[in-house]
């Protein structure tokens, strides 16, 4: 069920007319209803695969129940019980053909002809994700910064709530579950500020993401025949995809889940105005960048020892971070990019420069914050290549023929009947709304929001890209 259908949209208002009116204020029943909700939410992708997520979920409750209770050598061994079995299902479901296919390859350098057999499987929709929320819950239990979730209901809908279920934001424990044991009443103001978000989410979804994804498409499947120009537009283009698709799924997931007065994680931050890379992952998928920072970075020793620790620390989280993208090399040469660009960062030790908001209390940026924005940017844009790409020998084809295929022009006309220059002025206006709006959670928000929710509603209406209900970029994660 996509948030940008209709089925979700007859879904979301039943399911809140019973959690309100059905049954009222009563906990229990609140939190049975968003489970029952939840895992019927996510039987409409594949109904086989809700038993690994039940599955899952009987693991972490037990296991965590089991680290509690237990003593010495006993508590790690049910850690890592939980960890490798959970791993296990992420490394046959997600990993297993292309671990297969690279031996193979690998072999094949070599004179050897081995032949492994792959598995005709269907990824899971939204493993990565609620596989990070039972691993977060289990090592917490460890760490002894939380005590296990005795009730069942209420930690199944920790880890299956269904607007984080399929792509976040990685929750933790010990920020969800208070909310979900604690009474809840309705509250008008964060219901409507929750419904403005999801207007403008969807806005991103189908009137950005879904415009570009039209024109990336096109330019990406026949880029040895498009100009330098277009190729340039094409990285650019994908950068609003791939922001306004996976930023727009968080603010819908975020609004919805405030109609049910719970608050979740913020996982963007308006990326696009940092000044540097480091600043630009601080604010881009914040919830897994600060998974990755609090159970593998600090783990590792952090910054804490001397500079070849951090750098290899720095490589690792990066490395990981693009493996757990996807089972594909370009997802590791992204990572291996980004580190490449915080490296220089790390060793001046300038990596916490820009913590707050740029241009803070003033209406422009200077000269030297916008060129650090352009900057940034444009490196964001050169990773996003190998991001976007279905190989790595294709993404240095690209690239390569940003500078070598021509000037080109901004007129040029692709297949799909359309002009590069009729996006221009939309993600122009785009910025400009985004950039006023910077110091807010979303833009639809504070003074003249019905207005500001009125004239979103209208943008969508006009022009959003409705011909099918397309999937979320980060599904496939």
């Amino acid at each position: 069920m996509l948030f940008n259908s209709l089925a979700f949209a007859a879904f979301l208002p039943i399911v809140f007319f019973l959690y309100w009116f059905a049954a009222k204020q009563h906990r229990s029943r609140q939190n049975l209803l968003l489970l029952l909700a939840s895992y019927f939410f996510y039987a409409c992708w594949d109904w086989r695969f809700l038993f690994l997520l039940l599955f899952s979920t009987a693991l972490d409750y037990y296991t965590g129940v089991k680290i509690h209770e237990s003593e010495g050598k006993r508590r790690k061994y049910w850690l890592w019980l939980s960890v490798s079995i959970n791993l296990g299902f992420l490394a046959v479901f997600k990993y297993y053909n292309f671990f297969a296919a690279s031996a193979m390859d690998f072999l094949g350098g070599f004179g050897l002809q081995v032949h492994l057999s792959t598995l005709q499987i269907i990824l899971p929709v939204g493993i990565s994700f609620y596989t990070f929320h039972g691993l977060s819950y289990v090592i917490d239990i460890y760490r002894r910064r939380i005590e296990p979730e005795r009730h069942v209901v209420t930690y199944s809908l920790f880890v299956s709530y269904f607007p984080l279920l399929v792509a976040g934001p990685i929750e933790r424990a010990t920020h969800l579950l208070p909310q979900l044991k604690a009474d809840r009443t309705f509250r008008y103001a964060q219901a409507r500020d929750g419904l403005y978000q999801i207007f403008w989410g969807l806005l991103k979804k189908v009137v950005i993401a879904d415009t570009c994804a039209m024109y990336v498409n096109d330019i990406f499947d026949t880029y040895p025949d498009r100009s330098a120009t277009t190729l340039a537009l094409g990285a650019v283009y994908f950068a609003f995809q791939i922001y306004g698709d996976f930023s727009g799924y968080s603010d819908i997931a975020l609004g919805t889940s405030k109609l049910f007065g719970i608050d979740l994680l913020r996982n963007f931050n308006y990326p696009y105005f940092s000044r540097d890379i480091a600043e630009f992952w601080r604010r881009w998928h914040i919830s897994l960048s600060s998974w990755f920072r609090d159970y593998l970075y600090v783990p590792l020793g952090g910054s804490r020892g001397g500079l070849w620790v951090k750098i290899r620390n720095t490589f690792i989280i990066f490395l990981v971070s693009g493996f757990w993208h996807g089972a594909n090399w370009t997802f590791i040469v992204w990572g291996a990019i980004n580190a490449v660009y915080f490296l220089p960062l790390l060793i001046a030790n300038r990596n916490r420069d820009h913590l707050g908001t740029v241009a803070e209390g003033r209406t422009w940026p200077s000269w030297r914050e916008l060129a650090a924005m352009l900057t940034t940017f444009a490196l964001t844009c050169v990773a996003w290549i190998f991001f976007r790409a279905p190989s790595v020998r294709d993404a240095v084809a690209y690239f390569y023929g940003i500078f070598t295929q021509g000037s080109g022009t901004f007129l040029e006309y692709l297949p799909i009947n359309r002009y590069n220059v009729e996006l221009l002025p939309m993600l122009a206006l785009f910025v400009a709304v985004e950039w006023s709006s910077r110091m807010a959670e979303h833009p639809v928000r504070g003074k003249h929001a019905t207005g500001r929710a009125v004239l979103v509603l209208l943008c969508i209406a006009l022009f959003g890209a409705f011909s099918s209900a397309k999937e979320f970029i980060y599904f496939q994660f």
